[in-house]
């Protein structure tokens, strides 16, 4: 199977997918203690997203402080963004890819309310992170999907650097490969490993059909109008 054709394969099995039915695939499988991101990564606003995984890593930035103020700072700080803390990943960014960057634990604004788009508009699907991310009202006022640690304000500028793109990283203690599948909403964040994410999600939506089946009886039987939660499915 082409590449291209894998990648459109997953996504259209994960289409459907709550964390908790993707965490109930994986237990299916055996995979009871894989996957499942740290609770610290939460949603900025009250959303779903899924995607297969682009992975970047930056660390804390080790070379000398600026010691320019003024216009002469804004030079320095622009040089620092294609020399120092650049995103090489972002160029790469296809259609149906998550973002998942390892920061490092850092609480740096590495993504804000214009580069975030900026990787949706090449067809990302959202964010997640193990450091900060800033502008967050802008951030949930365009709907951009993003998990992080926390919410902060300092830019990257002497505080963090690139480091490498498209490896393995660790972010909420799961390891995450490039290729693998991000599910993530309002519960957390959860990753299937590549080579099992077809499996898991045979067995996820398995398990979420009869979810929607259960609770349309319940909302039947109390007459509570019916959503898209509980929609009949093709």
């Amino acid at each position: 199977m082409a590449a291209k054709d894998e990648r459109a394969e997953l996504l259209k099995a994960f289409e459907n997918l709550r964390v908790a039915d993707v965490r109930d695939g994986m237990d299916t499988v055996g995979l009871f203690h894989t996957g499942s991101m740290s609770p610290e990564i939460r949603p900025l606003w009250r959303t779903r997203a899924f995607g297969i995984a682009r992975t970047a890593r930056y660390v804390k930035y080790d070379g000398p402080m600026p010691t320019q103020t003024g216009e002469e700072y804004w030079e320095w700080a622009g040089r620092y963004y294609g020399e120092v803390c650049s995103y090489p990943w972002m160029a790469e960014i296809e259609e149906g890819d998550l973002c998942v960057i390892d920061q490092s634990g850092l609480p740096v604004g590495l993504m804000g309310s214009a580069n975030t788009l900026d990787g949706i508009k090449k067809g990302g699907r959202g964010y997640v992170t193990n450091g900060g991310v800033r502008d967050t009202d802008e951030i949930i006022l365009q709907k951009v999907p993003f998990w992080s640690e926390r919410c902060v304000h300092p830019m990257v500028q002497a505080r963090l650097q690139f480091d490498a793109k498209d490896i393995s990283v660790v972010v909420g203690g799961v390891t995450v490969s490039p290729g693998d599948v991000i599910v993530a909403d309002g519960d957390g964040v959860i990753v299937v490993p590549r080579e099992v994410a077809l499996e898991v999600a045979g067995y996820a939506n398995a398990e979420h059909k009869r979810d929607i089946a259960t609770r349309r009886r319940s909302y039947q039987a109390l007459g509570i109008p019916l959503d898209e939660t509980v929609a009949e499915e093709d």
